[in-house]
């Protein structure tokens, strides 16, 4: 049975640090490229941070890019979000997942999206 869940999340003040973390058991990421994504008050979930299946390949959204890292660690099964310099604009629902498939342009798993999804964690930045 495949899990993911994501920890980390909680409140931090605007230019300040927090980092997200997903564990996942039931899969070999050696074969999964994995995101982060996220979804704001009233607004559309976003594709946050990406990295291909090699851990190698990654890509920012322009917002969090110069702000934001990545780290995978295959052998951990983890994917990490490293996030500095936070904004109040950041504040969201933050959502790992987990995909055999990356489309250039449908993004994490095409069409029909990740396969495999976290429950989210919570992220407040206050100014």
């Amino acid at each position: 049975q495949v899990q993911v869940a994501e920890s980390g999340g909680g409140s931090v003040q605007a230019g300040g640090s927090l980092r997200l973390s997903c564990i996942v058991s039931g899969l070999d990421l050696n074969e999964y490229a994995m995101c982060w994504f996220r979804q704001g008050p009233g607004k559309e979930r976003e594709e946050v941070a990406c990295v291909d299946w090699s851990g190698q390949l990654k890509s920012f959204a322009d917002d969090v890019k110069g702000r934001f890292t990545l780290s995978k660690d295959i052998f951990k099964n983890t994917l990490d979000l490293q996030m500095k310099v936070v904004k109040p604009e950041d504040t969201a629902m933050y959502y790992c997942a987990a995909d055999p498939q990356y489309d250039l342009e449908l993004g994490l798993g095409g069409q029909g999206g990740p396969r495999y999804w976290g429950q989210g964690t919570q992220v407040t930045v206050s100014s």
